[in-house]
């Protein structure tokens, strides 16, 4: 199969997941709004997400897919089973004692991560029990991300891929049943909608255990010890938690700062998931394909093939992510009134999401290159040169966010974040330029520069476009709403495609013809 083909299979499973997600979030937006309830669910959801992210995702895609795709290369099926048993065994019982200890020290992780809902008593009490019932989803999405680790060295990336699908489709019954029933009391809520997370994470596992029953891969039970390759992989590991995870550690960083200001939280997430979704479709899936792809060819010693796939990677990634960043800079007002205004969430909240969406697009292409060439580090086995650039980034991230709050609130830590993410992603490019790791011919740049110019010029285009479209994208029936943002994007695209396409800054046909065939 072609990378750009493992790309789209990736891609496709998470746009699918996102648009979901956006029906999910249109309905969390119309039950809570940006109140309490609002503010108190970002933090629940998002701290099981940000240990998974860390220690998880982080962690295996870094240090596991190397090294299990060593084990399957030199040691054969039965002692990749016993690797795969020993780490599961580890994994598992780490899950269950941090669970354990988060379930009783909760009042303090809720104080250290959103200090601000101290003062409000109500409020704070609503997040410690809401973050109790949702923690124990890190346990369910870290084997997930284990086993996927498994699919993704025998290129099976269909079922991970498509795994968070089922949360999105359970969390959006559970919120259409908040809204069918009429339930308006905070804590019946807050119970409701943490459960369904924690249903949700079930389900996504059981996705990826039955494809790995269908691969016939069976992992054994061990006893938890501490072995060789637990040692490996936890030297790996621990450098890859902060590398991998530096996007999910910024944000954590600005969930602290933000519980100083009533309804931030809930502005950033909502914002959030909306830059999320070009960088889980574009950035995510390159993750996912691109390592063990590097890992196999620098096993072999295809130096070539290796550089090949790095700038395939590079130049799919940005044609698809510029164009997305310019039009969330572009229209941000337009995505957010016509996706989320209704019911709870407000013109006020419009303006404030609308206002941080601007600020996270300004990195969205640092994100979705840090997926591109961190890759290129752990595929030797190298965790600890991201791990310095990522402790870089957290330290300008911290800085710029407590600098920027007083005068910006929210919005500055979207900012942020965003700068962060350039600073990190910038060292990466350089310091695998230097070592010679990563090799741009100046076909390769110029055709960059052409993409950058026509995202540029399909910004200007929807600029006007959004003028000319005003009085359908704003007191209309939402149907025709719809339809015109619907036209709006489009015509951009149009836009984009063409400049793209006639100035050479990419071969849009030829990046069709590759998702239908086998191979390059």
């Amino acid at each position: 199969m072609s990378l750009v083909r493992n790309f789209a299979t990736v891609g496709g499973a998470t746009l699918l997941s996102r648009f979901l997600g956006f029906a999910r979030d249109v309905l969390l937006a119309a039950a809570v709004g940006a109140g309490p309830v609002g503010d108190a669910f970002v933090v629940a959801f998002r701290l099981p997400n940000l240990f998974r992210r860390l220690f998880a995702e982080g962690a295996f895609n870094s240090a596991f897919i190397p090294l299990f795709g060593r084990t399957v290369e030199e040691g054969g099926e039965d002692e990749a089973r016993r690797f795969a048993g020993e780490i599961g065994s580890a994994l598992l019982f780490c899950l269950l004692v941090l669970t354990a200890l988060a379930q009783i020290f909760m009042p303090f992780v809720v104080w250290a991560l959103a200090p601000g809902f101290v003062g409000d008593q109500e409020k704070y009490d609503l997040t410690v029990l809401m973050s109790r019932i949702a923690f124990p989803y890190l346990i369910f999405m870290s084997l997930l991300a284990f086993i996927a680790g498994i699919l993704n060295t025998y290129h099976r990336f269909a079922a991970a891929a498509f795994a968070p699908v089922m949360l999105n489709v359970v969390m959006s019954l559970v919120l259409g049943g908040v809204l069918a029933a009429g339930i308006h009391d905070d804590t019946t809520l807050g119970i409701i909608l943490t459960c369904g997370v924690t249903l949700g994470g079930i389900v996504q596992l059981l996705v990826v255990v039955i494809d790995l029953k269908r691969l016939g891969f069976r992992i054994p039970v061990f006893r938890p010890r501490y072995t060789k390759s637990a040692a490996r992989l936890l030297a790996l590991g621990i450098p890859g938690v902060v590398a991998g995870g530096v996007t999910q550690i910024n944000i954590a960083v600005g969930q602290v700062i933000a519980s100083m200001q009533e309804g931030a939280n809930a502005l950033l997430y909502f914002a959030d998931r909306l830059y999320q979704l070009p960088l889980g479709v574009i950035g995510i899936a390159i993750g996912v394909v691109l390592l063990p792809s590097l890992t196999r060819q620098l096993r072999a010693g295809e130096m070539t093939a290796y550089q090949h796939s790095l700038n395939r990677a590079l130049e799919f990634s940005l044609v698809l992510t510029l164009p997305a960043a310019v039009a969330l800079a572009v229209i941000p007002h337009e995505i957010v009134s016509i996706l989320f205004q209704r019911v709870r969430f407000d013109a006020a909240a419009v303006e404030g999401t609308a206002a941080a969406l601007m600020a996270f697009s300004f990195g969205l292409p640092a994100f979705v290159l840090n997926k591109v060439f961190s890759p290129g580090y752990f595929s030797r086995e190298d965790t600890k040169t991201p791990m310095i650039f990522a402790a870089i980034g957290m330290v300008v991230n911290v800085a710029l966010s407590i600098a920027l709050f007083p005068f910006f609130k929210h919005v500055g830590i979207a900012l942020a974040t965003s700068i962060a993410g350039w600073v990190n992603t910038g060292l990466l490019i350089a310091v695998l330029w230097r070592r010679g790791h990563f090799l741009p011919g100046s076909g390769v740049l110029r055709r960059l520069a052409l993409v950058f110019l026509a995202s540029l010029l399909m910004g200007a285009g929807l600029h006007f476009a959004a003028i000319w479209l005003a009085p359908y994208l704003g007191d209309a029936w939402l149907a025709v709403r719809a339809a015109s943002l619907l036209l709006l994007i489009a015509s951009g695209a149009v836009v984009f495609a063409a400049a793209v396409q006639l100035s050479g800054g990419a071969d849009l046909i030829k990046l069709a013809k590759a998702l239908t065939r086998r191979n390059t």
